[in-house]
């Protein structure tokens, strides 16, 4: 810390104000107080597999499976593929430069501030909405074991209770998210653990299937091959959520470190936790089964013959809604937070309390995920359904600005000794990041051509449409207060050799 304010009382471009898209700003830009790095390795590691396992994998999955059959396990193992070089290309960005803009700033200084504005805000508000999704989702849980009690209050308490906890100290957000995801992280072990026993014949009372499900029933891909790109397109939206290791690593201790560790681990957890239980579902239970569709997790315990199973995967979903409230309420408030740091939000929500929390940046986000709520039971077919639309494929747009961010900001290193000072690598540069950034490209033009899901990546292209306005608008303000006919002395230089003088 010692070091990040001697940086920042030194650099010479935050005494001068200069910025990266050309000469030096008349007035000097407010720098505010880091955030509290009270977060720890293990709970940077929960984080991730918070984001990861979220409520679509117990229950959601049932209806990719019913679109593509056993195969799905090959658009499960795609979509994880894919997630890896993304989360690798991210990590190459982050590991010597991490803060809580993460993507939006890496954006801003590869593109200008266009590209941080638009690339934040889209972010940002994937996340309110969800808040407004899983709080909603989460209100349905508790109303139907009280049914007494209204569901947008319960959605409002939910709501209350985690923006609570995200106020009093950063720690607290990440303790409470911590046992989120143990909990989560449990009941999966416990899934494929069991239903592997079964499996292989040596649960009592239940004899091994084999792999007839696999093969039977239509065969492996029952729907042809042209069944695998339509099921990558639902599974890769599912995946969302890694990304924010990036973002919680800026209040941890070790920040290089934890990002290191979580993009090198996330491999064998893509592979143990989606591919390992969904291989148990569709082993166990023929793919075109109606229970499958509905909730393929309870479908499995339902065979097992566990006992108050819609209970207890109630409570598990519940635990996951939560979990991803807790996370999308802290990523939210990071992201918003960091563009007003940046000057392309209002600056109050860049300010901080004693105990180096965003406040305003938190009950902003809240706010407006609680007015998602509101349109949830006023209009739930109309404008909730456009604000859920608009956000879906959001996230793809800021995976594919990862990519972009990646690939011009290695080229400009220019020279292989260059190449060598970044902590880590992107695999087979340029090579895998095209190949990624192509990819998530086609996904989007599928979900233009399929006609099911053509409304999200509709709407989504309408939210980004406004966001790049804004953004747009920003960056030519921020060009006319510039001082005329004044040099930038500001060379570009490697991420790694940047030193802290951007540090927040």
């Amino acid at each position: 810390m010692r070091h990040c304010r001697r940086a920042l009382a030194t650099s010479p471009d935050l005494v001068t104000g200069s910025s990266p898209e050309g000469p030096p700003v008349s007035q000097p830009p407010t720098v505010s107080p880091p955030p509290a790095k009270s977060l720890q390795r293990r709970h940077i590691t929960m984080i991730t597999l918070g984001g990861m396992l979220g409520a679509g994998l117990f229950v959601g999955s049932g209806a990719a499976i019913n679109q593509v059959g056993p195969g799905i396990l090959i658009c499960y193992l795609l979509s994880g593929l894919l997630l890896i070089l993304v989360m690798r290309m991210l990590a190459e960005l982050a590991a010597d430069h991490p803060n809580s803009g993460s993507f939006s700033t890496y954006a801003e200084e590869t593109f200008g501030r266009w590209a941080g504005s638009l690339v934040g805000w889209l972010y940002w508000w994937f996340w309110v909405v969800i808040i407004a999704f899983e709080a909603s989702a989460g209100a349905s849980i508790v109303h139907d074991w009280v049914p007494a009690a209204p569901q947008w209050t319960i959605a409002l308490l939910l709501m209350a209770a985690l923006t609570t906890t995200n106020l009093w100290s950063v720690r607290s957000y990440g303790e409470f998210e911590f046992w989120f995801s143990a909990i989560k992280v449990v009941a999966i072990i416990a899934f494929i653990a069991v239903g592997a026993i079964v499996l292989i014949g040596l649960f009592p009372g239940h004899p091994s299937p084999g792999l007839g499900n696999l093969t039977g029933h239509g065969g492996f891909l029952p729907h042809g091959g042209g069944s695998i790109a339509r099921g990558t397109l639902i599974v890769f939206l599912t995946f969302v959520g890694p990304e924010m290791v990036s973002i919680a690593a800026a209040e941890c201790e070790e920040p290089t470190r934890a990002i290191r560790k979580t993009t090198n681990s996330i491999i064998w957890r893509i592979l143990f936790f989606y591919i390992g239980s969904i291989g148990i579902v569709v082993t166990l239970l023929p793919w075109n089964s109606s229970k499958v569709d509905q909730s393929p997790y309870v479908a499995v315990l339902d065979l097992i013959g566990f006992p108050s199973v819609g209970v207890v995967m109630a409570a598990i979903v519940l635990t996951a809604v939560l979990s991803c409230l807790n996370s999308g309420l802290y990523t939210a408030s990071r992201m918003v937070f960091s563009l007003a740091e940046r000057g392309q939000a209002p600056a109050a929500l860049a300010r901080l309390s004693s105990r180096g929390v965003p406040r305003s940046a938190i009950l902003a986000s809240v706010a407006v995920g609680f007015v998602g709520v509101i349109f949830n039971y006023l209009s739930p077919n109309k404008v909730f359904l456009f604000l859920l639309n608009s956000s879906s494929a959001t996230a793809l747009f800021v995976y594919i600005a990862i990519g972009l961010t990646q690939i011009v900001s290695r080229y400009r290193l220019r020279t292989r000794d260059a190449e060598q000072t970044l902590t880590i690598r992107m695999w087979c540069f340029p090579w895998l990041s095209v190949l990624a950034v192509a990819a998530m490209v086609y996904i989007i033009v599928a979900m233009l051509a399929d006609s099911s899901v053509r409304s999200q990546i509709v709407s989504s292209l309408v939210a980004a449409a406004v966001f790049l306005a804004l953004g747009a608008l920003n960056q030519f303000r921020s060009r006319r207060h510039t001082v005329p006919d004044a040099p930038s002395t500001r060379p570009f230089r490697p991420r790694s050799e940047q030193g802290t003088e951007h540090v927040r």
